[in-house]
C-alpha cells in the first residue's frame, strides 16, 4: 500500500477489504482500529464498521505535515489475529 493524503478538515472513510483472494472461508469476527502518534489535533477515529470480509474507519482531523499509521487488527473466525497497516500523511488541500 501507498502512502494515502488527507486534509485535516475531512472525515475519510478508509476500507480493507479482507476478503479479497485472503480469508477463504473465514470471515472477520472482531477489528479494532489504532493511531500512532496519538497526538493532540491528530487523526482520530470517528467511527468504525466490520463485516464479514471488509472492516472499514471514518478518519477526522490530523496535523498538517504529520505522518500517520492506521493499524487495524482482525480476529478470524480461526482464532487468527492479522493486522494491516494504513500510512496516512496531512496536507492542507
Amino acid at each position: 500500500m501507498g502512502i494515502f493524503l488527507k486534509d485535516p478538515a475531512a472525515a475519510i472513510d478508509y476500507a480493507i477489504d479482507w476478503a479479497a483472494g485472503y480469508l477463504g472461508i473465514r470471515t472477520v469476527v472482531a477489528s479494532g482500529w489504532s493511531v500512532a502518534p496519538a497526538e493532540p489535533g491528530g487523526i482520530a477515529l470517528q467511527a468504525a464498521a466490520r463485516s464479514a470480509g471488509r472492516t472499514s474507519a471514518t478518519l477526522a482531523g490530523g496535523v498538517p505535515g504529520h505522518v500517520y499509521r492506521i493499524t487495524n487488527e482482525v480476529t478470524l473466525s480461526d482464532g487468527a489475529h492479522e493486522e494491516r497497516t494504513l500510512t496516512i500523511r496531512c496536507e492542507d488541500r
